[in-house]
């Protein structure tokens, strides 16, 4: 029994000694040298894997398209600054082209300005009331920017001055215009005024032909880019108003319209049917009187030539003046006369004095006018020269 107690023991003891040995031995050996494969196995299929023709060109590719889409998003940037720059290089060109336009338009309007202000003083001289203010003048910002046509430091400061500047050549065209509207229209109502005054007592002056009438040309479509920007037209307009008028002013002082004497006058007689003062019955008085001290002066009651200097019977010292539109007056009763035949006298020159002479009760001045060798009543005339005195 202890035999074999022994053996056991000492076949325990034999198999556990081989065990512990072995664990110290081979066990770091081969833990490190299976580490050491695994990492390299490792490694060699990282390698394999990337120089794996399929997997370089799938990794290639990826570059690829992400160099394709920078390239596109430079190509794309390199569009819209080119863009940019085209649209700023159109804007200066524009810019500059305004600024030229705007100059020569500022030449042109400042010429017109000026005629238009001439305009208006001459239609002061004339007698015309036009409802004209104060043309307004270029501001000299404006006008720097018009006339220098000078590039601002930027875009925004260049459009600005440009619209200031072309606001102000509209503002000061639309002045101008409406400046010339009103007097071609002043002219023509007193042109209109003083021809239908004139009718009345039978006158029609020669006057040239209205632009209104004196139109022609071929028909051309109605089209905004064809009107004209300068006030040429507007100017002719108001020119030829304005000899109009001057034409119908002459025409007043070449009627017998004008008052033959100075002075505040009563009428002693009128013109028609009265009680003769010799006879005492009903007779014609073809003239009107006017009593006044003897040697008051008697004026032309318009211009024109002079065709009789005498005495007449009944009248006694008659000078007698062809007006012309078949119109003659009749000054009589005269102490003396200071004019002769064929003389070219003017309205309100003196041709005489007052007298009594000839069939008169007393100093008096008797006035007629006469057409186609006719009598008729100078009331008529003399009136028409009080409404018609603001155009002389």
């Amino acid at each position: 029994m202890r035999k074999e107690n022994r053996q056991f023991a000492f076949s325990r003891n034999r198999s556990d000694k081989p065990s512990i040995g072995a664990n110290r031995i081979f066990g770091p050996a081969l833990f490190y040298t299976m580490f050491v494969a695994l990492v390299s196995t490792n490694i060699l299929t990282l390698v394999g894997f990337l120089m794996s023709p399929d997997i370089a060109k799938l990794v290639n590719g990826q570059n690829e398209r992400v160099f394709v889409a920078y390239e596109d998003r430079i190509a794309q940037l390199r569009v819209e600054v080119d863009r940019l720059h085209s649209r700023q290089y159109a804007q200066s060109g524009n810019l500059n082209l305004q600024l030229q336009e705007l100059s020569q338009q500022q030449a042109i309007l400042s010429e017109q300005h000026n005629f238009v202000k001439a305009l208006a003083v001459k239609a002061q001289e004339l007698g015309i009331e036009a409802p004209v203010g104060e043309l307004a003048e270029i501001p000299s910002d404006a006008q720097d920017t018009i006339v220098t046509g000078s590039v601002a430091t930027s875009t925004s400061d260049n459009l600005t001055k440009v619209q200031s500047a072309t606001q102000t050549v509209v503002r000061m065209m639309e002045e101008s215009r409406l400046a010339l509207g009103a007097l071609s229209q002043a002219a023509n109502s007193s042109t209109s005024e003083i021809i239908s005054e004139l009718n009345l007592i039978g006158i029609k002056p020669d006057l040239p032909a209205s632009l209104d009438t004196a139109i022609g040309g071929p028909f051309l479509p109605a089209n905004k880019s064809n009107e004209p920007i300068s006030l040429v037209d507007d100017a002719n307009a108001v020119v030829a108003a304005f000899e109009r008028f001057k034409a119908a002013r002459s025409a007043i002082e070449l009627a017998p319209i004008h008052m033959p004497m100075t002075g505040t006058f009563r009428i002693s007689s009128n013109y028609g049917t009265r009680n003769d003062p010799f006879l005492k019955r009903k007779a014609f008085h073809s003239g009107m009187d006017f009593p006044a001290t003897r040697g008051t002066k008697v004026l032309s009651a318009g211009a024109g030539t002079v065709v009789f200097a005498g005495k007449k019977s009944g009248y006694g010292n008659v000078v007698e003046i062809r007006h012309g539109n078949g119109l003659t007056t009749r000054y009589a009763h005269l102490s003396a006369y200071n004019v002769s035949k064929g003389q070219v006298v003017s309205a309100g020159t003196q041709i005489a004095k007052v007298g009594s002479t000839g069939r008169s009760t007393g100093p008096h001045l008797h006035f007629e006018v006469r057409r186609s060798d006719g009598p008729v009543n100078p009331s008529r005339f003399l009136k028409a020269g009080d409404r018609l005195a603001r155009f002389l």
